[in-house]
């Protein structure tokens, strides 16, 4: 292994044996079952990853990709079915609540019993038993079975042994969703400074903004295969296509599926050409001003299923003028013009404003804010306007757009751009945070008793 890897995975792949009957896993355990009475399962197919030291890596994917059969594997929890595992390094664990911790047992002697199962000898423990016990801040129920403990106390306790056993590899598994906030604040905090110190963070989470702020790179599972890596940025895009079934997955050959990035967008654009057929090829390409060109974004990701298009975007400021520069604390409003392909019962007009980093900062559509309610039939055409103040930081801003509606309960995306639009928030006066709370301050002498 290089050794500038942290962990190394070569052509992993693990299978469970899905029995119809419990006696029938029995059998199969003492060799006695007849034939092939079990359908085969694969949580993970042939996956390569390389994790490199002091970077920090999300996992993403929707559930039952073989994200946590990953960490678990990695870890030494599982066994894989083929396949290989380096790693270099300390690792510490905090996967699913209660694993690693005996519930009978109180919290002292979990500690105990993780930290030997991690390594380290009894008087290694013991000094560093005032750190954990002040992070997990659990008071006296620390001397308490843990099976009395609440999930929010059970991660408290569980993270902190993670966390102050001080290893160079830490892996979570979306165990600090469970935490109350200003516990999970503490721990993004402890991964802030974990990232400082230049050591191993790999953790999968559902909250894709967390992704986008603290990882280095994101790697999308879906099905047990890699679907690609790269900036969270770019991952999460993706996987929001994943998630309405606007990606096109291939049908065998996984290895090659998404080796590039651009390649992959560019797939993905043909793909949808394909299936959507003449519509989308003939709709006219409109000419547009120097000012224009440079507010779009000319490597948009668009994808949706022909139903509506999204002909036209653009910003204009308080005067009613196209810009993509907006003096913060003024009112500006963001356009959008749609032609509809076919009948629609209630289309749902949509906008996202991120910052470059892909977190998402804020954004509204018309269900929400019981704007429009109505049907539309093929061949309309709607203008869309959201009016608001800027509040936001001074900075630039990417802008998506979004038609997408409900179908018999069913979400459906008929057009989405993302990172579409480039906006700039000029500010001479810039607070904390991504909004201006835009304060009122007043300071008066204090009453005297």
């Amino acid at each position: 292994m290089d050794k500038d890897l942290a962990i190394q995975v070569t052509d992993l792949t693990k299978m469970y044996k899905l029995y119809s009957k419990n006696s029938d896993r029995l059998k199969d355990a003492l060799g006695l079952l007849k034939g092939n009475d079990y359908t085969e399962h694969l949580a993970l197919n042939h996956v390569n990853l390389s994790v490199k030291k002091g970077e920090t890596i999300g996992i993403i994917g929707t559930n039952g990709s073989g994200k946590s059969t990953i960490l678990k594997i990695i870890t030494g929890v599982l066994s894989p079915t083929s396949g290989s595992v380096e790693v270099d390094g300390h690792i510490s664990a905090l996967l699913e609540l209660g694993a690693g911790f005996n519930l009978e047992y109180n919290g002292i002697d979990n500690i105990f019993l993780n930290g030997m199962m991690i390594g380290f000898s009894e008087e290694e423990i013991k000094a560093r038993m005032d750190s954990i016990l002040e992070f997990a801040d659990i008071g006296d129920y620390v001397y308490q079975p843990v099976k009395t403990y609440s999930s929010g106390m059970f991660v408290r306790l569980a993270f902190a042994v993670a966390i102050n056993i001080d290893p160079e590899i830490l892996i979570v598994d979306e165990a600090l969703s469970v935490g109350d906030v200003f516990f999970q604040a503490k721990c993004y905090h402890k991964f802030e400074e974990f990232k400082k110190q230049g050591k191993t963070i790999l953790f999968v989470s559902h909250d894709l903004s967390t992704i986008s702020r603290y990882c280095d790179r994101a790697v999308l599972l879906n099905q047990g295969v890699i679907l690609g890596e790269g900036t969270p940025k770019k991952m999460i895009d993706i996987y929001k296509q994943v998630l309405v079934g606007q990606y096109p997955l291939p049908e065998n050959d996984f290895k090659s599926l998404l080796e590039d990035e651009d390649i992959r967008e560019a797939a993905g654009k043909k793909a949808d050409a394909a299936k959507n057929g003449d519509a989308a090829k003939s709709a006219p390409k409109e000419e547009k001003s120097d000012a224009q060109n440079e507010m779009e974004n000319p490597e948009l990701l668009e994808y949706g299923n022909n139903g509506a298009k999204i002909t036209e975007f653009y910003a204009t400021d308080s005067k009613g003028l196209r810009t993509n520069s907006v003096i913060k604390g003024t009112e500006f409003t963001i356009h959008m013009k749609v032609k509809f392909l076919r009948d629609i019962s209630a289309p749902i007009f949509a906008y996202t404003i991120k910052n470059i980093m892909g977190i998402e900062i804020t954004g509204t559509n018309s269900m929400v804010e019981k704007a429009f309610l109505e049907p539309v039939h093929e061949g309309d055409e709607k203008e869309i306007t959201f009016t608001q103040r800027m509040l936001l930081q001074g900075g630039e801003y990417l802008v998506s757009f979004g038609v997408t509606g409900f179908e018999q309960d069913d979400f459906v995306v008929y057009h989405r751009l993302y990172d579409a639009l480039n906006i700039t928030a000029v500010s001479d006066k810039n607070t904390v945070g991504y909004v201006d709370m835009e304060s009122t301050v007043s300071v008066t002498d204090a009453k005297k008793e």
